[in-house]
């Protein structure tokens, strides 16, 4: 710009104006002084700076500012000088050991083609290529976070364009990333519209505030069709009061839930468990106490029988009364045996001879009076590592279950043998009865499912003979059979394999 034009400009400015204007320089809190071409200062906003000499014009930037004999090496207002340019210098031009920090941006005062003087200031103006590469830097740093974060992230814009979507997003729905960000809608995870509900809730206040949705519990549906329980934690992103753009972070509840639902089924089988050695303690006192007066009816029927010349008739009744309370005994035999406390101790024991007792103490009740119990227990069997109270309850728990189903009425099978395939010991108890709907099999095992009427079952007998088979490393699954009825498998690991004997 010539001398004129800048003079006319400067004449352009009121009084006032002027005044301000060097009221702004001299209230610029980084340092800004004039220069000639042979480094003397002519004007500087600087002069009430500590350790500065008021008295800076006339004499030498280099000297008065750093001490110097001669203008520094890398000094903006001497390359400004030389090339009639504005020069721009970076802090990293300087070697790290340089103490001496000169200006690092000067601009020329061009008069009629000359330079006149230079502006130089001392503090650093990032180039453009610092200010890419720093936000490059910033991006690649984002970016980072946002794929190596342990949730789910997923970005949209306001039409619903997926525009991130990480490696653990690609995870829980199923898509690759790629797929997601060219392909995919943000209304494509949501089922039965419920992108519509998620967006009222996130402008409402109810879930953190207005924008924000925290810890809301949502379902999402995967690339296959799943649908997955999710904690959602979104916001909206403003552009002042308009908005461009959600951003979410999708917690899998899945494996939560599932240990969830695991310890809430420990906490009742530990219940059951306690209810049942109760029991057991009951049923073991009655029976203690039953033994006294029949071993009293056993003693005096004998006595009568020995001491009295009886009719023939009476004699026969009286060996009807000694074989009852004979069995009445062996009964309680079995009660005590059946009860007995383990303190769940794990030992080899005899699946037939369980099976057994827990048919003695079924088999005389009222509800198996018109029910046919056919027994295929093989023989020969190894011996199996279990609690035996345990898994008298997981027979009794079946057994009953079956018994019921059949109204009482129809047969029942009981068979065990022996897999070479899979090492391992079966049992099957089926049923002739109705069967189980094929919509609620896969439901029976689980805590309080039960198709019995109100105040009849309590919905906790599978599902403990289920955690029973669990504890014991096996396995146990229901199914209908082709002949009509269910029945149910239970796969045990044995001892030790058979060395002899027959398996069905």
């Amino acid at each position: 710009m010539a001398l004129d034009t800048l003079t006319d400009k400067i004449a352009m400015y009121s009084d006032r104006e002027k005044e301000y204007l060097l009221k702004a320089v001299s209230a610029f809190r980084r340092r800004l002084i004039v220069v000639s071409q042979d480094f003397k200062i002519l004007a500087a906003n600087c002069s009430d700076e500590p350790g500065v000499d008021s008295t800076l014009v006339g004499k030498h930037c280099h000297k008065v500012f750093y001490d110097c004999d001669e203008p520094c090496e890398i000094c903006a207002a001497k390359e400004c000088i030389q090339s009639g340019r504005p020069t721009l210098r970076s802090k990293s031009d300087h070697p790290p050991d340089d103490e001496v920090v000169p200006c690092f941006y000067a601009y020329p005062i061009v008069s009629e083609g000359v330079i006149e003087a230079v502006v130089s200031m001392d503090f650093d103006l990032p180039t453009r290529g610092e200010i890419e590469e720093k936000l490059q830097r910033t991006n690649a740093f984002l970016r980072n976070l946002i794929l190596s974060a342990v949730d789910g992230v997923i970005a949209a814009d306001k039409n619903g364009k997926i525009i991130i979507f990480n490696d653990t997003a690609a995870e829980v729905f199923g898509y690759e990333v790629e797929e997601a960000l060219s392909t995919l809608n943000i209304t494509d995870i949501y089922p039965d519209n419920l992108e519509f509900q998620v967006m009222r809730e996130m402008r409402s206040e109810a879930y953190g505030g207005k924008g924000k949705l925290r810890s809301y519990q949502v379902d999402v549906v995967s690339k296959g069709g799943e649908r997955i329980p999710i904690s959602l934690n979104a916001a909206i992103v403003y552009e002042g009061q308009k908005e461009i753009a959600t951003i979410g972070f999708f917690h899998d509840m899945r494996e939560s839930l599932r240990m969830k639902s695991d310890l809430e089924k420990t906490q009742l089988q530990l219940l059951q468990s306690e209810k049942m050695a109760s029991l057991g303690k009951l049923a073991a006192g009655v029976a203690h106490q039953l033994n006294n007066p029949i071993g009293g009816i056993t003693l005096f029927t004998k006595l009568v029988l020995e001491e009295y010349d009886l009719e023939e008739g009476v004699q026969e009744d009286l060996h009807r009364v000694l074989q009852d309370a004979e069995r009445c005994r062996d009964t309680v035999k079995e009660l005590l045996e059946f009860t007995r406390q383990t303190r769940q101790l794990m030992r080899p024991h005899d699946i037939n001879q369980a099976i057994s007792r827990t048919l003695f103490l079924l088999e005389n009740q009222t509800l198996f009076h018109n029910i046919d119990i056919q027994r295929e227990l093989a023989s020969g069997l190894p011996q199996v590592t279990s609690d035996i109270q345990q898994l008298n309850h997981l027979f009794m728990n079946i057994i009953l279950n079956a018994a019921q189903a059949m109204d009482g009425r129809g047969r029942l099978l009981v068979r065990t043998w022996f897999s070479e395939e899979d090492g391992s010991l079966l049992i099957e108890i089926a049923d002739s009865g109705p069967g189980i709907p094929e919509d609620i099999l896969p439901q029976i095992f689980d805590p309080f499912f039960t198709t019995k009427d109100e105040g009849e079952g309590t919905g906790l007998g599978l599902s403990l003979a289920y955690g029973i088979v669990e504890n014991h490393g096996g396995k146990l699954r229901a199914e209908n059979s082709s002949e009509g009825g269910s029945r149910f498998i239970i796969e045990l690991p044995v001892a030790q394999k058979p060395t002899s004997g027959d398996n069905l």
